[in-house]
């Protein structure tokens, strides 16, 4: 990211905070590089598997040039799809949860390695997030591929 772009992905970031000032002074010198921002004024997060969530972030990079902001765990265990606000409250899916009004979401600063958590679509600055009904279609052909690669391997009788 360049330093415009990183201005504005802060900007829109901290935008969600109570004081966005405060929170952007102490997100720029914390050394883990993290801040908690609450989910539900901004955005909303999908939280999904990641045996779920790469498939489903390549089908949707096929199906629009650039998606919301995706978070990724330092496991590599989850990933968090930054959605509309008012997402998690009518979200119903296995194995998916929705983080909305009341929840904190761990954030690293967009440009910088972090050891706990990481872009892997940083946010542009400009409030893009990704759209629901495009990230459900993915979640769907993902799975059905998952399904379908399952059934593949699994042994004849």
């Amino acid at each position: 990211m360049t330093g415009p772009e990183t201005k504005a992905a802060v900007a829109w970031l901290t935008s969600a905070a109570t004081d966005p000032g405060a929170c952007r002074w102490e997100w720029e010198r914390d050394p883990r590089g993290i801040v908690l921002l609450p989910a539900g004024r901004r955005w909303d997060v999908l939280i999904l598997p990641a045996e779920l969530g790469y498939p489903t972030l390549d089908v949707l990079t096929r199906l629009v040039d650039r998606p919301g902001p995706v978070l990724a765990d330092s496991a590599e265990a989850r990933m968090g799809f930054f959605v509309p606000p008012g997402t998690a409250s009518g979200w119903l899916g296995t194995g998916v949860r929705g983080c909305g009004r009341g929840t904190w979401i761990v954030v690293p600063y967009p440009g910088r390695a972090t050891g706990g958590v990481r872009w892997l679509i940083p946010p542009d600055g400009s409030g893009t997030l990704t759209d629901l009904a495009l990230l459900e279609r993915a979640m769907h052909e993902a799975a059905g591929a998952a399904a379908q690669e399952a059934r593949v391997r699994r042994p004849k009788r």
